[in-house]
């Protein structure tokens, strides 16, 4: 036996409700005929009359009756949900669950944030900053920024570009700068957890690794950019966090024909998850401004 469905049950309600074909098909934007065949075929399903049709207009059979009351309230609430749904993915205005790097979200991304925000006053944003890659639909966000491709294949992943990491100090740092990449060892510097192993590629093509024991390590590139401003050392930053720094001359670029292994930026989402207006909006305007950004280098 063929199941009712959804599309038969709604028409069946408006109808009943309307008490009438000609009122139901304008409210459903359909043809009398379709209306009246789209319920006869319910009937035919269910094996009752839901309705008595006269001149006088429609009204509901016992059966009808019956089923008319096991059914609108189903109906209208799925209809309810529907439309909630449209509004929350279509709408310019409500919440936005984001997530990101912190020493990309934080620092970097202010400008755009403020930009944002101005911009678009109606969106609410929540903003997670973490440099562990948690599940996001764990932490229920609508869209995220990564470094690097993620090893999930439930996420589409879109790829915006790179950011370089080049090797910086201070000018007022007291050990005289490496001239060469192999006086980079005897340098004190200063390290990301993260990154404390240096892999170094010259504009020429060749390659070196620096495995040296720094002298001061952060879990926090916050930190280390603080350390390497105060003289402490070499570090090895990306550019979206010294760029500001060396266009004061707070810092200056050590060995600057090496540099570290570029950082791919990607915005991730759920497969099975609809992108709402928002988020989409937020996505444009996000590649917009990274565009703009000297230290970021777009995808073609």
């Amino acid at each position: 036996m063929r199941k009712p469905s959804l599309d038969d049950l709604n028409i069946f309600i408006v109808a009943a409700n309307q008490r009438s074909l000609t009122a139901a098909a304008a409210s459903l934007k359909m043809t009398i005929a379709t209306v009246s065949r789209r319920i006869s075929a319910l009937e035919a399903t269910l094996g009752v009359e839901l309705l008595y049709r006269s001149t006088k207009g429609l009204t509901l059979t016992p059966h009808g009756e019956s089923y008319y009351r096991e059914c609108e309230e189903l109906v209208l609430a799925l209809d309810q949900r529907i439309l909630d749904l449209d509004q929350t993915l279509h709408s310019l205005s409500g919440p936005l669950n984001i997530m990101a790097p912190v020493n990309l979200g934080s620092g970097p991304l202010d400008a755009f944030w403020r930009h944002f925000i101005h911009r678009y006053p109606e969106i609410s944003l929540t903003i997670e900053l973490d440099n562990n890659v948690a599940d996001i639909r764990g932490q229920q966000a609508d869209i995220a920024l990564r470094s690097g491709p993620q090893k999930d294949d439930t996420l589409i992943q879109k790829y915006l570009g790179y950011i370089e990491f080049i090797l910086v100090a201070s000018p007022t740092m007291m050990h005289p700068l490496p001239s060469k990449i192999d006086e980079l060892e005897a340098c004190p510097s200063v390290a990301a957890k993260m990154f404390s192993d240096w892999h170094l590629t010259h504009r020429e093509g060749s390659q070196y690794t620096c495995r040296k024991s720094h002298f001061h390590i952060s879990n926090d590139m916050s930190i280390v950019l603080n350390l390497t401003q105060s003289g402490a050392g070499v570090s090895l930053m990306p550019t979206s966090m010294v760029a500001n720094s060396l266009q004061t001359g707070e810092l200056i670029r050590v060995l600057p024909e090496w540099q570290g292994l570029n950082r791919e930026i990607f915005l991730v989402w759920p497969y099975r998850r609809s992108l709402s207006a928002r988020a989409k909006l937020f996505r444009s305007e996000l590649i917009e401004f990274l565009s703009h950004q000297s230290w970021f280098h777009s995808a073609d």
